[in-house]
């Protein structure tokens, strides 16, 4: 299937030629062809997507956290899977994700609030070994010499090593060993001044403890928030071993979800730690054999310099990077090896559009989608929306105050504003020319678009499709099938499918637009409330214009019978007009009875296996069973069928010696709300070198009650298919 891009993407996205389709959530919607995107990478065939490591890129405002944010939530609730956060960064002295972390009954660990004991007996020695060496190098890695790393070595195996003071003590006075005393003390001396910051100095309270207060495992999310520290600390990437080690030794042994995420949220402070680059190399190496995915958040690939912490973001299979600057955007590029097209896109990309980039070859451009519910739980902006609110308040007052104000007139200001009451004239004259204080809105100049969206809006969606449908033929009739005027209908019937539920229609509708070029939406400009919201929060009003000091000509009253004359005419208009409505309505009522047969049957051919599927109205209007047949020489080794909620599926086992083989036959009841409405069924078929646990080719038919049927991705219709189902 060829891939289309939409009028805005077209300029700079050639055509892409691509059928990939992901399993897993739903993610937003792509804009070079109106499709849904889904993705959960561990979901993918290994073959396509090797590993599910993620790296998410974006400047500030471009959406990313959100979108990780949101793939979290629904992962969680949808897959049961369980994440730990690293979380750097937030507002009012509190981590980014804890609304979101606290909603799923997770748990938020404060930095300072918590004890992670780098020697505790739950880490294997060379564990203890490695997170000691990576606390020291945090703060000082100079100290990490040869004759250091060999009395740390000795002073491991004390028995006063069980904590980090007591190891401490086992540095500044070591037992004899392979070497005498005094060499070890030199040695040790070193190291034994940088863990001193974690058990005397600044960084006290975070790995002094006697014993390891470690979270619990079995929660569906947890946040380690490190935002009330220095960003600049060393306590985060000292930290952030500590949890690595927990992370990969205890969280990942004790786990028993289906799958593990560890985030890194502001992850350059991280990575470019040579203290801790190391342990995150070893689990995105590691990451599919554990179970793990590391999903990583940052802003830009320059925030890792040049050195082997780019290398890490390779290793990342999944990437979706947002709004960048030009240079930037050339550099991500380079790294991930994108096509030019993409990259010109990024810097152009709107809060919420991201390239994604899956596997080595899948490239998309998609808008992510979220709900108001997620978008409250994921707004990261409240300050700056607050700040925006208080500029609008305070314009409105000040607007207030002005409007109250007594307006002082001349005899000769009212004498004349009387007469124009008394002699104003029903059209303005050519000397009143630009004088109009009141913009037409858009239901005077076409009231047809807005009447069909109202009613989708008010639960009434058989009414919206008529009125939508009739409008659309009146302009073609009118001004032709390619006249902006027609193409509009098609944008007014896609938002009216997605306010009744019907987004693939939505979609199939939008697409046609894209592909004939157009930009026609002129009533989504004016209002989009109906259109999904990707991450925005509650918008603060828009400020009004300063006023002007200097003094202006007071508006002329006599506009106001013009407005009234032109809401007189329109309301007649209206009456008129829909009078016509109802009378074209019930025509076409009696076209859809006149082509009624309350069948319609197909054959489609579904990875190699020729399919019959049908569709049956029952005789009082209120539903439509669903079936499919597949003869057994097909060789089919799995048919499914899933319709408004409802699943069938069969999995044929292998014939016996002298066993007749029979068609599979799968069937649905789906109820209608109209004996005319069309329903859809999704066919998914193994064939015969279908391979268990993987994902099965599947199409979708749109049947309708007057014998036919459509393919609900590309539009195009199917041959009827008129034997009779057995």
């Amino acid at each position: 299937m060829i891939r289309l891009p939409s009028s805005h993407a077209a300029i700079t996205a050639p055509l892409v030629a691509s059928s990939t389709r992901f399993p897993g959530i739903f993610v937003g919607r792509s804009l070079l062809d109106g499709r849904p995107f889904h993705l959960s990478p561990v979901l993918t065939d290994h073959r396509v997507l090797p590993s599910t490591n993620s790296l998410a890129l974006g400047g500030l405002g471009s959406g990313k956290s959100t979108t990780a944010k949101t793939r979290a939530r629904r992962e969680i609730l949808e897959h049961g899977h369980q994440y730990v956060v690293i979380d750097s960064f937030g507002e009012d002295d509190a981590g980014e994700w804890a609304p979101l972390v606290r909603s799923l009954g997770g748990q938020v660990i404060e930095a300072g609030m918590f004890t992670l004991n780098p020697v505790s007996g739950l880490f294997p020695r060379e564990v203890r070994e490695q997170l000691v060496r990576s606390l020291i190098a945090a703060v000082e890695p100079a100290a990490l010499t040869h004759q250091a790393t060999h009395a740390l070595q000795h002073a491991l195996n004390h028995p006063k090593a069980t904590s980090l003071n007591g190891l401490v003590d086992a540095l500044v006075l070591p037992e004899e060993g392979r070497w005498p005393v005094e060499k070890l003390t030199e040695w040790g001396e070193g190291a034994a001044i940088a863990l001193s910051r974690y058990t005397e100095g600044s960084l006290r309270g975070l790995f002094d403890g006697d014993t390891a207060s470690l979270p619990e495992t079995d929660l569906p999310i947890i946040s380690f928030d490190f935002s009330r520290l220095d960003r600049n600390s060393p306590a985060i990437p000292s930290l952030m071993a500590a949890v690595a080690c927990w992370a990969e030794h205890v969280w990942l042994r004790q786990s028993t979800a289906a799958h593990r995420h560890l985030v890194l949220e502001e992850a350059w402070q991280i990575l470019l730690s040579p203290a801790t680059s190391e342990l995150i190399q070893r689990l995105l190496k590691n990451s599919r054999k554990a179970g793990l995915s590391l999903d990583v958040v940052m802003h830009t690939l320059s925030d890792l310099g040049t050195g082997p912490a780019q290398d890490l973001a390779r290793l990342c299979e999944v990437a979706h990077i947002g709004r960048l600057g030009p240079e930037e955007a050339a550099l991500v590029g380079a790294l991930l090896s994108l096509p030019q097209w993409a990259i010109d896109k990024i810097p152009a990309l709107d809060p919420g559009q991201a390239v994604w980039k899956v596997g080595p070859d899948y490239v998309d451009i998609v808008q992510t989608v979220i709900s108001e519910e997620e978008a409250r739980l994921t707004d990261t902006s409240s300050r700056r929306r607050k700040a925006q609110q208080a500029l609008a308040v305070a314009v409105e007052q000040d607007t207030a105050a002005e409007a109250a104000a007594p307006a002082v007139d001349s005899d000769e200001d009212q004498d004349q504003d009387l007469a124009d009451d008394l002699f104003a004239k029903p059209e303005p004259s050519p000397c009143d020319e630009g004088e109009w204080d009141w913009e037409m809105p858009p239901n005077v100049i076409d009231s047809r678009h807005l009447a069909a969206i109202e009613a989708a809006r008010e639960g009434r969606c058989g009414e919206a499709a008529d009125l939508a449908a009739l409008g659309e033929r009146e302009d073609i009739t009118a001004h032709g099938i390619n006249s902006v005027e027609a193409l509009s209908w098609l944008s007014t019937r896609a938002t009216v499918a997605e306010l009744c539920g019907n987004m693939d229609q939505a979609v199939q509708l939008r697409a046609t637009v894209a592909r004939m070029g157009k930009d026609v939406e002129w009533f989504e400009q004016t209002d989009d409330s109906t259109s999904p919201q990707w991450h925005r929060g509650p918008q603060p009003a828009a400020p009004e214009p300063p006023i002007n000091d200097t003094p202006s000509e007071k508006p002329r009253r006599r506009t106001w019978p013009y407005v009234a004359a032109i809401a007189a005419l329109a309301l007649a208009g209206g009456v008129v007009w829909q009078h016509a409505e109802d009378d074209k309505r019930a025509q076409e009522r009696q076209e859809q009875a006149a082509a009624y047969e309350g069948l319609s049957v197909t054959e489609v051919d579904i990875d190699g296996v020729t399919t019959k599927a049908r569709a049956e109205w029952s005789k009082d209007g209120q539903s439509v069973i669903l079936s499919v047949r597949v003869d057994m020489e097909e060789n089919p080794r799995l048919v499914r069928i899933d319709s408004a909620g409802q699943t069938a599926q069969e999995k044929p086992a292998p014939l016996e010696p002298g066993e007749i083989p029979m068609p599979i036959r799968l069937e649905v009841k789906v109820p209608v709300k109209d004996r005319y409405e069309a329903v859809r069924m999704s066919v998914a078929v193994g064939g015969p070198t279908w391979e268990e646990g993987s994902r099965a080719p599947r199409r979708t038919i749109e049947f309708r009650p007057d014998r036919t049927a459509i393919d609900a991705e590309t539009g195009k219709e199917f041959k009827q298919y008129y034997s009779k189902l057995l």
